[in-house]
């Protein structure tokens, strides 16, 4: 009896040990792919189905294909040899990666894949003996060169009288593998095929708050889009829509009335099927979604966007653009400084000319986006009339400092009225026109916060976009309501008029810039346009400030209006018609060799694998330019540039750019300068600061170098 019992408990060790053995089978080396069949249980029962797969260990370097492979390659196949009555289903294929190559995009897999398939024993399989499962595997595997590679496989796997459960070393690895591959869902789908290229648009609950950054679709029809171009997204309340280029499918008599495949939104494939016909409203109109990369702001949650504007608001305040203003916010503090109350008085309506200001551009933006335009942060000075009409303000400013004419109460007479109606006034458009020339300036924490704020609802942008005019405005008028501060000031007096001359001299450097910005916009006789109306607009600011020197003046004041009127007409109307040359960029001073930025040229870059250094901005970005001159223009990252191999591609938004404007919402942002350095292994593009050093441009150069 004792004999009886440890025989029964030796072979209940040893059994499992036995299966074990039994299912395992020696992976194939094919020469440069590992290749075996596993299954997500030790044994089968009479008439039960399992989880069976092709397991592939790819070398590094090396890639095999996806069902649809493609521009070029072959999909991985399998012949089963089976016994009698035995059954094996089709892939479950796993969700693809694209696979660059030159020009060319392939569908793939890298690393270690696995292929479930279903396995059915047939009802009268005899439990207590083994079965051996043959298939034959061919794979096309591909680095520079493509190379055909073949494997013969065995499983082999007990029949046990009990249906088998999940165990053993493969059954958490296909479980797994089931569980990636596309789900169905409840999804609507519809394309059409038209002048503007193919158009996909998807809908569905599970779409509604996706993160649709990076979304995909990968057609089980190679023939039915190039796959080598770019895929715009567009996002929609309840939905998304891919802009696909056509392939040759569509140029036959008879184009697919059914487009399937997979689509990528997040980190969830889904399969779908499309039908020919109208596109759903509620998969567009919220535009292009940020992207996760780093840096981007997607995360951010609004609390976190509003600390991040508050905080961009004040750093806005040391930005290059800023300067001018502040000389005439320092002019208006030294002349209340001895007057408390009106102080204060002043730093409030500077404070609502900022606010007014800045929700007033939210708005424009917000509009703008919703009716489809491609603008961002800035937006205003891509207009060359607008450049042109600021050009001519900065110069009224600086005659107005100068002394030429006078609006208001002049400074050497501030004490005596200091509460005024106009004093206000001035305050108050003094910080209307602080936010307009601080367009051109991104701070840091600036933009993450207003690229997750333009992606938002109305009332949130608007909240984002009220903190950033506060933190903008808060130094001024946390200066107008400390005494303390005010008091070390010294009172009014002659010295300050000629403080108010010398602040004139930032405001003619002021327009002498934006004067640079319209050159590069239209071209030279966009500048002569400006030059003539700025010589019309000092002469009248001459008859007027005339006029006030005289008793009366009526007609010397009438011809002031009437020139200035001219001078704004002559840059308003007719509009700016010349564009400047094709592929010139911001016109900083850098010598870098560069390429004018294309989604074409980036994706050929990387399938090259190529490191690649995209600089995105603009001649009327003052924080672009700072950066051309005291990070870019310098020897360290030209050499960088050549040791690394790395790609110099330069995107110029000194006009508008729907692909640059897309190209930026993708990353996060609602304006320049953006700086993306790209590896040579595909990864997502690390984010620069918006403020550079040369030291951090070589050291993220290097760092791409070296993991490609």
């Amino acid at each position: 009896m004792m004999r009886r019992l440890a025989g029964l408990l030796l072979a209940a060790l040893v059994l499992p040990l036995g299966l074990a053995a039994v299912a395992q089978a020696e992976p194939v080396e094919t020469g440069h792919l590992k290749a075996e069949l596993i299954a997500q249980t030790q044994a089968i029962a009479p008439g039960q189905t399992i989880q069976v797969a092709l397991r592939q260990e790819i070398d590094k370097g090396w890639h095999t294909y996806w069902r649809n492979p493609g521009d070029s390659g072959e999909a991985t196949k399998i012949g089963w040899t089976l016994p009698a009555g035995w059954q094996a289903g089709e892939f479950v294929w796993q969700p693809p990666e694209p696979q660059p190559a030159g020009p060319l995009v392939n569908y793939g897999y890298s690393g270690e894949v696995i292929l479930p398939m279903t396995l059915t024993a047939p009802a009268d399989a005899t439990p207590g003996q083994s079965v051996t499962l043959r298939a034959a595997a061919a794979f096309l595997v591909c680095e520079e060169i493509c190379i055909p590679e073949d494997a013969l496989l065995e499983l082999t796997l007990a029949v046990q009288g009990e249906p088998a459960q999940p165990a053993g070393r493969w059954a958490q690895p296909i479980a797994r593998a089931l569980a990636a591959a596309p789900k169905t869902a409840d999804l609507a789908a519809a394309f059409q095929n038209g002048d503007d290229g193919l158009t996909l648009a998807v809908t569905g609950d599970v779409l509604a708050d996706a993160d649709m950054a990076g979304s995909y679709f990968f057609p089980f029809d190679g023939a039915v889009i190039d796959h080598a171009a770019p895929q715009a997204i567009e996002r929609g309340p309840q939905g998304l829509t891919l802009s696909l280029t056509p392939s040759y499918a569509f140029q036959g008599p008879e184009p697919p009335q059914v487009m399937a495949g997979v689509l990528k939104v997040g980190e969830t494939y889904y399969e779908i099927e499309a039908r020919a016909g109208p596109l759903p409203a509620e998969a567009a109109g919220l535009g292009p979604p940020m992207a996760r990369a780093s840096g981007g702001g997607a995360g951010l949650g609004l609390p976190l966007a509003v600390v991040f504007a508050v905080l961009g608001g004040l750093i806005l305040n040391l930005m290059p653009c800023v300067f001018p203003i502040l000389a005439m916010k320092a002019a208006s503090l030294a002349g209340h400084a001895h007057e408390q109350s009106a102080a204060r008085r002043q730093g409030l309506a500077f404070l609502v000319g900022v606010l007014a200001t800045f929700l007033a551009l939210a708005l424009v933006l917000i509009v703008a986006q919703a009716a489809g335009a491609a603008v961002g942060w800035g937006f205003q000075l891509q207009s060359p009339p607008v450049v042109a009409a600021l050009c001519l303000l900065m110069l009224a400013v600086a005659l107005n400092l100068s002394g030429v004419f006078e609006i208001g109460t002049s400074l050497q007479g501030v004490g005596s009225g200091l509460a005024t109606r106009s004093g206000l006034a001035g305050a108050f458009f003094t910080g209307v026109l602080a936010v307009v020339v601080a367009a051109p300036c991104t701070a840091p924490f600036m933009a993450p916060a207003l690229g997750w704020a333009l992606t938002q609802s109305a009332p949130a942008a608007l909240l984002v976009f009220a903190a950033l005019g506060l933190g903008f405005a808060a130094p001024f008028v946390a200066v107008a309501f400390a005494p303390g501060l005010l008091s070390r000031l010294p009172r009014p007096g002659p010295w300050m008029d000629h403080l108010r001359k010398v602040l004139a001299f930032p405001m003619y450097g002021a327009a002498a810039w934006l004067l640079w910005v319209l050159t590069l916009q239209v071209g030279p006789m966009g500048l002569a346009r400006l030059l003539a109306a700025a010589v019309v607009l000092a002469l009248a600011a001459w008859l007027y400030g005339l006029s006030q020197a005289r008793s009366g003046g009526v007609a010397l004041k009438g011809g002031a209006a009437i020139l200035a009127a001219a001078a704004l007409a002559a840059v308003l109307i007719p509009a700016y018609q010349t564009p400047a040359p094709a592929g010139e960029a911001s016109g900083a001073v850098a010598e870098l060799p560069y390429e004018p930025y294309s989604a074409e040229r980036l994706a050929e870059l990387r399938a090259q694998g190529a490191p690649v250094f995209v600089n995105f901005t603009a001649a009327w970005c003052v924080t672009c330019q700072v950066n051309e001159q005291v990070a870019l223009a310098r020897q360290g990252v030209a050499d960088a540039l050549t040791e690394t191999g790395t790609v110099y591609l330069k995107g110029d938004w000194t006009r508008k750019d729907e692909v640059i404007a897309a190209e930026l919402a993708r990353h996060g942002r609602a304006g320049v300068p953006l700086y993306l350095v790209y590896d040579g292994a595909g990864a997502e593009p690390v984010i620069l600061p918006q403020i550079l050093t040369e030291g951090v441009v070589v050291r993220a150069l290097e760092a791409a170098a070296s993991a490609g």
